[in-house]
């Protein structure tokens, strides 16, 4: 039986890796085009967001729905939900204000990182190295409500506050999936020794 589950742990963390990877070099493109333009216009900021969030959320719906026979699948479809609703409302409202546009990427934000946080927790009861996962949550939660907090700072510092946020997340992220990589194709991979993803 505990074979049968780390081998199962092994797969899911083959499947997994890749799309953390996908997410990460999503989220530091939007961080370094909001940082290397920062005097973007909220029009193509709202774009980018939207382009971000869209990508972000169908690279989690597909990775949900491909799991769906592991527990704990809905996260990434919920997650990925979020995500294409946020980038869709970024999209569609084209005279989105400084402070819609802030309202909706820090509820993003807040929503997103609670979820990783809870995750974190619940794969940490399992034994597993979670570490990377709950840093990913913590900063998630921290610039949404720091991007919630102070929505009417204008469009220069909307963009300067999500491009750091994007590009350190981005970071992290890169980071576990690189760790889920080495894990699963580690010959010995244990469940207590492999972090784990939302």
């Amino acid at each position: 039986m505990a074979g049968a589950a780390a081998e199962v742990l092994v797969v899911d963390l083959r499947q997994a890796w890749p799309v953390l990877l996908a997410r990460a070099v999503f989220a530091v493109a939007l961080g370094l085009l909001a940082l290397i333009w920062p005097t973007i216009t909220l029009l193509v900021l709202a774009w980018a967001f939207g382009l971000y969030a869209i990508l972000d959320g169908v690279t989690q719906v597909i990775d949900g729905i491909r799991r769906r026979d592991r527990p704990r699948w809905w996260v990434s479809l919920l997650l990925g939900l979020l995500g294409l609703a946020a980038g869709v409302v970024a999209l569609i409202w084209p005279d989105i204000t400084a402070v819609a546009l802030a309202i909706v990427v820090g509820i993003w934000a807040l929503v997103t990182g609670i979820i990783e946080i809870i995750n974190a927790v619940r794969q940490r009861r399992e034994r597993r190295r979670v570490t990377l996962l709950g840093l990913a949550g913590l900063l998630s939660v921290v610039a949404g409500v720091l991007i919630l907090v102070w929505p009417a700072s204008g469009a220069l510092a909307l963009a300067v506050l999500i491009g750091a946020f994007a590009v350190v997340y981005g970071i992290v992220l890169a980071a576990l999936a690189l760790a889920l990589r080495s894990a699963a194709n580690s010959p010995a991979t244990e469940p207590s020794s492999a972090p784990a993803t939302p």
